[in-house]
Parts: C-alpha cells; structure tokens; sequence
C-alpha cells in the first residue's frame, strides 16, 4: 500500500482500458527466466521493471497457494533501494506476455529487489478461504540462492518474506496527534504505528478512474474530505468492469465494500532502516472494492458504496469553520468523527488551549430498516487541551452504533463552540432550609418530617475562589417513611466521566442520551428506606454556566 497527499476529487463515469491478461502457469516456470512488469514510481503513467525468476515458494503463501520469488531492477528500483510500499499488485509478465503474477511480498528486513509475487492463476478466481500468512518462511537453499544471484546477503534472505507493508493512510490530521488522540480513545481499527500521515486537495487534478489500468494505481477508500482513511497500492488486472489488485489482502475481511479511486504518485521515499513508500495524492471515486481476500483486492468500476456525511462545525473568537468527512466503510464512524473533530479544533483554534465548551450532537440512520434521530448536548472544559476534553463522548457513540448489526447511520454532526474561560465549579457545602434559616449539614444529618419538603441548597465555588453559586432542589417525604432513614447525594455531573463508555446496545445509548446527567448540572439523589418501602427521587438543576465537579453526603431522618 502506499500513502501520502490525498485529493480526493469528484466521482468519475470513465472507464479505464482493460487488458484482460492471460495467466501464465506456475508450473512453468523455471529458474533464470526474464521476466517484466509494469509500476508507478510517479504521476499516473506505468513505468516498466525488468528482472528474472529465482525459483518458486511450494505453498509459500497459503496451503495450495504458491510464491514466486523474483529479482526485478529499473531506475526507480535501483534508487529506492528496492521494492516499495504501492507496488503492492504491480503485475509481472513472462516473455509471452502472460501474466505470472502481482507483487505483494518483500523480504521481512529491510528494502530488497527481491519480490514475492502471488500468482494471478489464484487472483483470477479471487481464491482467499485459507488463513492469512504474513510472514513466508525462506529455506537454506532458497536463501543461498536468493544471496548468490543478488545483493541480499544470506542472513537477510533467511529472515523471510512478508506482505507489503499495508499500513493505513490517515489524511487531515497531524499523524502524532491522531495517534495520542486515538490511544485516549482506547485504541483505534484503523491507525497503526505503521500509518502515514496524508493529505487532501480537490479539483481537476484529481486523477482520473480511467488511469486505473494494468500496472496504475489504485486505492480502497474507508472515508474521504476533512478525515481520509485509505490504502493505496498497484493494479493487476482490469477485464470488462472488474479490476484486481494488491496480490495480498487488505484487511482480509471477504466481502466487503470499499471506495474504489485512482491515485496520483508524487514520488518514492527512500528509507534505508526500513521498506521504501510511495507518496501519492488519493483521485477521482469510480467504483466499489467488493473483495478484500488472501490473493487480492477485487472490485467493480461504477457506483461507489453510500456515503454518510459526519460534520463537525467550530466556532471560537470570531471564526468558524464547518468540516465534512464521508464514510463509506462503518469501521471508519468511530476514528472520523474523534479525529474529525481535533482536527477541525485545530484548524480552528490555531492552537491547543485551555478553555471551555459547548456541543450539540445530532446522529440519524436507521435501525433495522426504521429511521431514527438522536441528539445529546454537553459542556466540557480543560485547562490544557479543551478540543481532547470534548472528543470522545460522541466518537464512543458513533462507534458503538456503528458496530450494531441492525444500525446504518446515516449522518452524524456536532456543534461545537469554544471559550478560553476553563473555569469550573465544584461542589462544596450543602444546606438545609430549617426553621426559618439555611443549616450547613454537608456530612452531618438533615432532619425533615414526615409528609413535609426537604429543601437543600448546594453551595457551588468556583476554581477562582471567588465566585459562588446556589443550586435549591426540594423533595417531599411522604408520611409513611416516619422513622426511616437514609442518604442525600449531591453531585456535580463532571465527575461521571465514563459513561459513555457503557452502553453497548442501541437501546441502551438511547436510554443514556436521553437520561444522561450534563456536565454543567447538578443533581440531587434521596434515598430513604429499603426494601418495598424505600423512597428514591432525584432532582437536576438546570444547565449553569460551568462544569461542575466534585460531590457531597449526607445522612438523612426522617422524623413525626
């Protein structure tokens, strides 16, 4: 896979040129054969590489499944220092002009001319039930060959083959700062420490679908706009509306569907620690990646899978910015929309910063064919980083969601206003309204009669010190609890940080947004009694203009 800039331009009804190879057999081959092929090393246009046969892996990919190792040279090989991340499905003839196979493997150390190359026999039939084999064991005398006709010495050659890297390419967010925000997430399906940052521009210098051919580029697409999910790498094939690519999977799931796009190469990284990659800008959308399997990537040229918009909208200090991302792929829901939002904090903000804010979320789909809405508000505030305080609540829903097999969301969006003010308030003192007078009872015992009303205030201070505010809630006691006892709690809803990590149901992520104590409020729980006869209210002050941490108790009698 390659990765780099992304530009991801309007969706293309082109078709490129097919070429309908004929696979040359396995069986055939022998040692010392030439062989050619043809890669992009830059733009669109594929160039030729040149090479000979070292010999074939038996079952060197899968059982039944064979490997063709191979030495191939051209200038942009020679200055890579060898194959490359995005030639990953470069197609390799024999001298009939058959098509023996894609490469898709490299030696496990480092950069090498050497190829393992997977034979388009087993591409043609999209054959891929067998478990994945990462890693391709190189025996004695293949690795004294391999070290003999090349420059690889023996101890390289013995470490192995393995897939092409295929690491994620992530576009639209700083690389570091999607990989610390993912890991607060609690990880990520999509980022890996072998992702690469990308990014995005538009227009008509998009490439086009057309340049999809034998040897171009090719890319399977999760998402595309502000946040681009996509793995890039080479064509085998194209026959009639069907291309296949990659000779390795991409994730290895089957069936799937994934955006189908051509790619514009800028140029090959060298990396002398590790394998050379191509950098490369995302182009025109023109189909739909249908077959994720051992032996390739496969898809159809045409309709591209439905996208469902996830916005984010900031506004700080004057500015404002809306952002739009479009998945095509449910994986992608949950890293969108958290990077989604950093990003556009970023772009926005200009900066990380302490601060406040507010959100407004709205997410709409349809659960088990039946159209639903969900909206939620909440106010969160840092002293260090406001945009990571507020971005994982609606990423975990989101994420959720989009993990239920009944649940397709159709959109989701968040409103989103910033203020430097990341001030708070905490919970300090609770009073009581008796005898005419408020009675401080914060870890003491309030006394009401039965059938009359416990009015309490909550004493809130702000992290100032100098600001105070008085939240009153009241609870009539019915006269049968005479004599109970029981608990008063009051809490600030900031300290309930976690609950959105709960639910795993859509009915349960219902019942927590509709109920869910904000941030900004305070809530009051009474509890008298137990067993049939106990007594639970609870009473939530209104929205107040801060976070408002910490918590009190308190016992509570109930007397004639």
């Amino acid at each position: 896979m390659l990765t780099g800039l992304v530009a991801v331009g309007p969706q293309a009804a082109a078709a490129p040129t097919p070429d309908c190879a004929a696979p040359f057999p396995v069986a055939d081959l022998v040692s010392g054969a030439p062989v050619d092929g043809l890669t992009v090393s830059k733009g669109t246009t594929p160039q030729e590489f040149t090479g000979e046969v070292l010999g074939v892996l038996s079952d060197g990919i899968a059982p039944g499944l064979d490997m063709v190792v191979a030495e191939l040279r051209s200038p942009a090989i020679d200055a890579a220092g060898g194959i490359w991340q995005g030639m990953s499905g470069s197609p390799v003839y024999a001298e009939d002009g058959r098509l023996i196979g894609a490469v898709a493997y490299g030696l496990a150390y480092g950069s090498s001319p050497v190829a393992g190359i997977t034979p388009f026999e087993d591409m043609q039939g999209y054959l891929g039930a067998a478990k994945a084999a990462p890693d391709v064991a190189v025996g004695p005398r293949m690795a004294t060959r391999i070290a003999a006709e090349t420059d690889v010495t023996r101890t390289q050659a013995a470490q192995g083959l393995r897939q092409l890297p295929m690491p994620m390419g992530v576009g639209g967010v700083d690389l570091a700062r999607a990989s610390k925000a993912a890991k607060a997430f609690g990880g990520s399906e999509l980022l890996s420490a072998d992702s690469y940052r990308i990014g995005r521009a538009s227009g008509t210098a998009a490439a086009g679908i057309d340049t999809v051919v034998a040897g171009g580029n090719v890319a399977a697409v999760l998402s595309h706009g502000d946040i681009t999910f996509a793995g890039i790498g080479t064509a085998t094939s194209v026959c009639g509306d069907r291309v296949v690519a990659f000779g390795h999977p991409m994730s290895f799931t089957g069936r799937t569907r994934l955006g189908l796009a051509a790619a514009d190469a800028v140029y090959v990284q060298a990396d002398p620690l590790g394998v050379p990659f191509k950098v490369a800008n995302l182009g025109q959308l023109g189909g739909t990646i249908t077959d994720d399997r051992l032996a390739g990537i496969a898809g159809s040229f045409g309709a591209s899978p439905a996208q469902a918009p996830v916005r984010s909208r900031v506004a700080y200090d004057g500015r404002s910015r809306t952002g739009t991302t479009q998945v095509l792929h449910p994986s992608a829901f949950g890293d969108v929309t958290l990077l989604g939002g950093v990003a556009n904090h970023d772009r926005v903000i200009d900066g990380i910063i302490g601060g406040s804010e507010t959100q407004a979320w709205t997410i709409t789909g349809t659960r088990s064919g039946s159209p639903f809405t969900l909206r939620y508000a909440d106010r969160y505030r840092s002293v260090d980083d406001v945009s990571s305080a507020g971005a994982f609540d609606l990423a975990t829903v989101v994420a959720t969601l989009a993990s239920a097999s009944s649940v397709k969301i159709t959109g989701v969006s968040n409103d989103t206003r910033v203020t430097d003010d990341s001030r708070r308030y905490s919970v300090a003192k609770v009073h009581q309204r008796t005898g005419g007078r408020w009675v401080d009872v914060t870890g003491r015992t309030a006394k009401v009669r039965a059938g009359k009303t416990l009015v309490l205030r909550a004493q809130l201070v702000g992290s100032d010190s100098s600001t105070r505010m008085l939240v009153r809630q009241e609870v009539t006691i019915p006269k049968r609890l005479k004599g109970e006892r029981g608990v008063v709690t009051v809490v600030g809803g900031n300290v309930f940080q976690d609950e959105f990590y709960g639910p795993t149901s859509f009915d349960a992520v219902q019942r927590m947004l509709q109920g869910n104590l904000r941030n900004d409020e305070v809530e009051t729980d009474v509890r008298i009694g137990d067993g049939r006869a106990a007594f639970a209210r609870t009473r939530t002050s209104g929205i107040l203009p801060r976070v408002v941490n910490g918590q009190k108790h308190l016992q509570v009698r109930v007397i004639g």
